[in-house]
């Protein structure tokens, strides 16, 4: 690679890399972090999902204003606000102070993950080897991330505290923020828009407002309040459709809403969420109270898909060109899908080992689809916009991991269930299915979405009619 390709693959890598560390970091130590804070079932629910929200909220906006305002501009943002929430995150007193903090490094990761993809989109050539090789590596940094969280985390609070991991969090996001102003040049769309302040607000009150009254859905889904905050949430976004309609110049173009290219990328990333990665969230909690593991054979467990995925993205630039995006995402959700359906059965004598099968052929694949998904997310949307185009696909994958979670975490816990770790499997069977679920509709829809050049080639082959009278 180039010296200018290579620090963009290699920043953008390694900032997805620490978002997705921050991500999974409550995941292994929120007993500890709970007991400390005094949060109850509702506290842990909002722990677990805010740096989601905060994420969701920025990945679209944050890309359409990078790529208006400059890319490295708001990547060395981003690792600021990532910083300073993680700050937040390990003085936090309460449990309502660290949901905040989630949230902002929800804000600071969207600015690092689009404008960080945006950067490889423009340094690259799409359609390329080199675009296969730096997707393919952005990909395992996805993997790379889900596979050390965990494991820093619970290293960190076992060594000094369950705020630590926060503190290392906050110095490693000072360190990304120097290296992206001294090795990344900056680049921004030739012809910048002008920054859709309506689209912005209303974007980020509408999946806002949605995934409030989700996470509030873990108490009672059929609640006034959380009917209301979902209804409200689908409201706005309705509204943000109808301006971004209306616009000359919105942060998402309509038109790629009808384009079968960003709309598979787009079903593919969501079912990433809502089926494998809300399976594998849930996961840790089963293993740890449904089977008694510990957090560090929990975290362990979990590198069967994690790191196997880091794996195959790597290998994922060996895949024949024939092999379109699209057989990738819908073939690598169908084996994911598999290898869900392999994590059924579980009861309390169980080996928490016994989840390595399937985890590890949900793995296989995953790494393909985040691969694809990658390169997708630049090569789906007009040249200029790719840190959009990468905000719009994984605004895509958190809404899908919220909704996922939340639903899993629903169902594994509702009412009438036999009490203790029993219960806790065989609501977890259940989740399971529906997860899976998930990950087949998406395969269906991306496979639905079928390029228009097919249909315009065979129009081209047929006769035209004779004109002549």
């Amino acid at each position: 690679m180039r010296s200018e390709t290579g620090a963009a693959v290699t920043v953008a890598s390694a900032a997805t890399f620490l978002v997705l560390v921050a991500f999974t970091t409550p995941l292994a130590t929120l007993p500890v972090t709970a007991s400390a804070l005094g949060s109850g079932p509702g506290g842990q629910a909002w722990i677990l999902s805010s740096m989601s929200i905060g994420l969701a909220v920025a990945l679209l906006s944050g890309g359409a204003i990078a790529d208006d305002l400059g890319r490295r501009r708001a990547l060395v943002l981003g690792s600021l606000v990532l910083a300073a929430s993680s700050v937040v995150c390990a003085v936090a007193p309460t449990t309502a102070v660290l949901t905040a903090g989630r949230i902002g490094s929800g804000v600071g990761g969207a600015a690092l993950i689009a404008a960080g993809l945006g950067l490889i989109g423009h340094v690259v050539p799409a359609g390329g080897p080199e675009a296969r090789r730096a997707s393919g590596i952005w990909g395992a940094s996805l993997g790379a991330g889900i596979a050390a969280g965990p494991l820093l985390a619970t290293g960190a609070q076992k060594l000094a505290g369950w705020a630590s991991v926060y503190w290392l969090e906050a110095g490693l996001a000072v360190v990304l923020a120097v290296a992206a102003r001294l090795l990344l040049q900056e680049s921004r769309a030739e012809q910048p828009r002008r920054i859709d302040g309506p689209g912005v607000v209303l974007l980020a009150t509408g999946v806002a407002v949605l995934l409030t009254g989700l996470v509030e859905a873990r108490g009672g889904p059929g609640r006034p309040l959380v009917v209301g905050l979902v209804l409200g949430g689908l409201a706005l976004l309705g509204v943000w459709l109808l301006v971004e309609h209306r616009l000359a110049s919105p942060m998402l173009d309509p038109a790629l809403l009808r384009s079968p290219r960003f709309l598979a990328a787009t079903l593919g990333a969501f079912a990433t969420g809502a089926g494998i990665i809300a399976t594998s969230s849930f996961l840790l909690t089963v293993m740890s109270r449904g089977l008694g593991a510990s957090e560090v054979v929990a975290a362990v467990v979990l590198l069967a898909w994690s790191a196997t995925g880091v794996v195959t993205s790597l290998l994922a630039r060996l895949i024949p060109v024939s092999v379109s995006a699209r057989a990738q995402l819908g073939g690598g959700l169908v084996v994911v899908a598999a290898g869900q359906l392999l994590l059924l059965g579980a009861t309390p004598d169980s080996s928490p080992w016994r989840y390595v099968p399937g985890l590890l052929v949900a793995g296989v694949t995953s790494g393909v689809v985040n691969s694809a998904l990658g390169r997708e997310a630049v090569a789906s949307v007009p040249a200029g916009r790719a840190a959009m185009g990468s905000g719009a696909n994984n605004t895509a994958r958190y809404v899908g991991s919220a909704i996922g979670t939340t639903v899993v975490a629903i169902i594994a816990t509702r009412p009438g269930l036999p009490a203790g770790p029993a219960g806790l499997l065989r609501g977890f069977d259940s989740a399971v299915l529906v997860a899976t679920a998930f990950s087949v509709l998406g395969a269906i829809g991306v496979f639905a979405c079928r390029p228009r050049t097919a249909t315009r080639r065979a129009r081209a082959a047929r006769p035209e009619p004779d004109a002549r009278p």
